[in-house]
Parts: structure tokens; C-alpha cells; sequence
């Protein structure tokens, strides 16, 4: 059976069976894990319970086989980073204004907050790895 090549996703040309960037063009290549199954739970599920709070994440990083799945390590990496980030923006935020002001602007991270959160859980369940600024490298060196 004959099988069709990968194909550069900016030049479009065929990309050979290992490595991440091409040999013509020299782009790099997205890389999607391939998902399945980890203790009876799917991987994309796994990955978007990390964001519920940080205490899914932390059983995933400590339990086996979830901590051996880079998906789920990510993405509880991830979560844990963004706890930790969201803590103190929202510490650095109380301190620094006047109430009107801090509710104000807490209201707006807040909403932001949310709006985030609900695009994490979304890429997860999409099977995607999808990396936030700063935080995504570092979770990814992690996992």
C-alpha cells in the first residue's frame, strides 16, 4: 500500500518520516503527540482536568502512568505555572491600588482569568498542545 508524504506546511515540500524541521526550507514543523489512552483515562481528557485547579495537576505529575505521558505532564505543568503567575498578579494587585481601583481591576482579570482558562481546557480537549507565552516553554522543558 502505498502512503502519501508529509508535506511542509510552508514551502510543501515532502518532508521525510523523522525530524521537525524541513530540509528545504528549514520551518519547523508542528509536532501533534500522538493521544490515546492512560490509566483508563483518556489523554485529552486527563490534560484538560490538569486545569480544574492545581490539585489534578500535581496527582498527574505524581501518579503513575500519568506522570510517563509528556500530554498530560504539560498541560499540568502548565496549569501549576499559571496558578502560580495568577497568585501573585493577583497579590501584586491588591497591594498596589485602592479598593475601587482593585475591584475594578480585579474584576477585569478575573475575567480574563476566565476567558484563558476555558481556551486551555478547549486546546486540551482538542488534543492540542497549546503553549502560553513565557509559561508554555517552561512547561514544556518540564514535560
Amino acid at each position: 500500500m502505498e502512503t502519501t508524504p508529509t508535506l511542509c506546511s510552508a514551502c510543501g515540500s515532502p518532508l521525510p518520516s523523522m525530524g521537525s524541521f524541513c530540509p528545504a526550507c528549514g520551518t519547523r514543523q508542528a509536532t501533534k503527540p500522538v493521544l490515546g489512552t492512560t490509566g483508563g483515562m483518556p489523554d485529552r481528557i486527563a490534560g484538560a482536568l490538569a486545569y480544574l485547579t492545581v490539585l489534578p495537576a500535581v496527582f498527574f505529575l505524581l501518579r503513575e502512568p500519568f506522570k510517563r505521558n509528556r500530554f498530560i505532564r504539560f498541560h499540568s505543568w502548565q496549569s501549576i505555572m499559571l496558578a502560580v503567575v495568577t497568585v501573585l498578579l493577583f497579590t501584586t494587585v491588591v497591594l498596589a491600588m485602592g479598593r475601587v481601583a482593585m475591584i475594578l481591576a480585579g474584576a477585569i482579570l478575573a475575567l480574563g482569568w476566565f476567558i484563558l482558562w476555558l481556551v486551555l481546557i478547549v486546546k486540551a480537549l482538542q488534543g492540542e498542545m497549546f503553549e502560553l507565552p513565557l509559561l508554555g516553554k517552561l512547561a514544556e522543558k518540564q514535560s
